[in-house]
């Protein structure tokens, strides 16, 4: 990828993750922080802390693009590595239930205090396997590649999983808000990366070609007279 286009993926990563951020915790945070506030009229508090949620979002969305390319490495390796796709996919597979598994039991278990905690958990579980089996799904579409359905839903399920131990390991009061928030950007700047990334790359290399190109023309250009 070229500098420019890696320039775009990364901006518009980091646009998305402090986007969906921002308006994520103005639902989220609503009645423990925004509602007080606008009952006040304290608009100065508000615009200071939706940017703080703003700048959590860019934040996460660093964390998520260096996620990405290091699955990228890890899955070349284990393509590599077991020299069979189809085996590569079972291992992953054998991955997602062990995450969903490490999720209920070592996470979400916990912490859980009563019904509501794990109505909350049980929400957003569901909220990333859907999300999952959506993006994966696109993948397929896009692609063409049925395989890949497969490395999709680890990356969006077992990658994400592993970025949102950030929140997962808060023991706060207040930390199963950022367990809410967090899975929100999380799972936008990977659908995001794993679905555009492709036409980045294909940018790149037609910004490759066209450059030699040119730089062929020129030098044709530039010979020209001397052979006059």
């Amino acid at each position: 990828m070229t500098i420019r286009n890696w320039l775009k993926f990364f901006t518009m990563s980091l646009l998305i993750g402090g986007a969906i951020t921002g308006i994520a915790s103005l639902i989220i945070q609503w009645n423990d922080f925004y509602k007080p506030l606008y009952i006040d009229g304290d608009w100065k508090n508000i615009i200071v802390g939706f940017i703080w949620f703003v700048g959590l979002g860019f934040t996460m969305s660093v964390v998520v693009q260096t996620g990405y390319f290091a699955y990228l490495t890890i899955h070349q390796i284990g393509v590599n590595l077991f020299r069979s796709l189809t085996l590569w996919n079972w291992i992953q597979l054998l991955l997602i239930i062990m995450a969903i598994v490490d999720l209920i039991l070592f996470r979400f278990k916990p912490s859980a205090t009563g019904w509501h905690d794990w109505l909350l958990y049980s929400g957003l579980l569901i909220l990333l396997l859907g999300v999952a089996v959506f993006t994966a799904h696109q993948k397929v579409r896009l692609t063409g590649k049925k395989h890949v359905f497969i490395s999709a839903l680890f990356f969006m399920i077992v990658v994400s999983s592993l970025e949102w131990l950030i929140a997962l390991w808060v023991k706060t009061s207040n930390g199963d808000m950022f367990v809410a928030l967090l899975i929100f950007p999380i799972l936008s700047v990977n659908m995001y990366q794993l679905l555009i990334l492709p036409k980045y790359n294909a940018k790149s290399i037609a910004d490759i070609e066209k450059r030699a190109k040119r730089r062929k023309e020129r030098k044709a250009a530039q010979m020209t007279p001397q052979s006059k």
